[in-house]
């Protein structure tokens, strides 16, 4: 999103709250339903004031997306391109995709429903490709696993599918804080997953085991999404 030249830290900070409102706003009300002046009175600026920080209310939507995208595409590429089993990838990246769920909760149901109000140009094409590299980072992946032998001939775009299912949709039912965060989801998720694609007759490895030793061992490769990630210490 455009930004006014000049502004120092304290413009910065107020941008990003408003953004944080905005989309708290329009996970509840509906990007279509909710006014500039909505948001105005949410944030306590008058119209004028507010389109200074955020120029447009369209921009507020790019901004919302890339909190999501931006940072969770990167981290997709780092982990596809470790030098690890396809099986203890895919268990990272559940990860990876399900901490930033729990953590913008309000930013992923914008991201999940609204991204249609985009105009279409640059900003939604950007968008739907980015979406369209991770879901090739997952198939990738679960290719790998058929190649390997240890997932059966599962059709792969189905099977992206229904990884993308499983994990995209909690946003609608969790509770941030509640009994189950990304770490324990990811677990059971990828039980379910492997099991059900794992090749006949097939001993698969210990993936929870082999993903408790990767972030034991590599503390510098954080698995959250908003994290920094030394990429010195990237392996293959």
């Amino acid at each position: 999103m455009p930004r006014p030249p000049g502004h120092g830290p304290d413009f910065e900070v107020r941008r990003q709250k408003i953004i944080d409102t905005a989309a708290e706003l329009f996970a509840r009300q509906g990007y279509a339903a909710t006014s500039v002046n909505d948001l105005g009175r949410a944030v306590g600026l008058a119209k004028g004031a507010l389109y200074y920080y955020i120029g447009s209310k369209e921009n507020l939507l790019i901004e919302i997306q890339s909190r999501v995208m931006d940072p969770l595409l990167a981290r997709a590429r780092q982990i596809a391109a470790l030098d690890a089993a396809p099986l203890l990838r895919l268990r990272l990246l559940s990860e990876s995709l399900l901490t930033i769920i729990l953590r913008r909760l309000d930013h992923i149901w914008v991201y999940e429903h609204d991204y249609r109000s985009l105009t279409p140009g640059e900003y939604l094409d950007t968008l739907l490709g980015q979406r369209a590299e991770f879901e090739e980072l997952v198939r990738g992946l679960l290719i790998e696993a058929i190649e390997q032998g240890s997932f059966r001939a599962v059709e792969p775009h189905l099977a992206t599918l229904q990884f993308l299912n499983l994990h995209n949709h909690t946003y609608q039912w969790v509770k941030p804080g509640g009994r189950w965060d990304a770490t324990y989801l990811s677990r059971e998720y990828c039980d379910t997953l492997l099991r059900g694609f794992g090749a006949p007759g097939v001993a698969l490895p210990d993936v929870e085991q082999e993903a408790a030793a990767f972030k034991r061992d590599r503390p510098e490769l954080p698995l959250d999404p908003e994290a920094e990630w030394q990429p010195v210490a990237l392996a293959g």
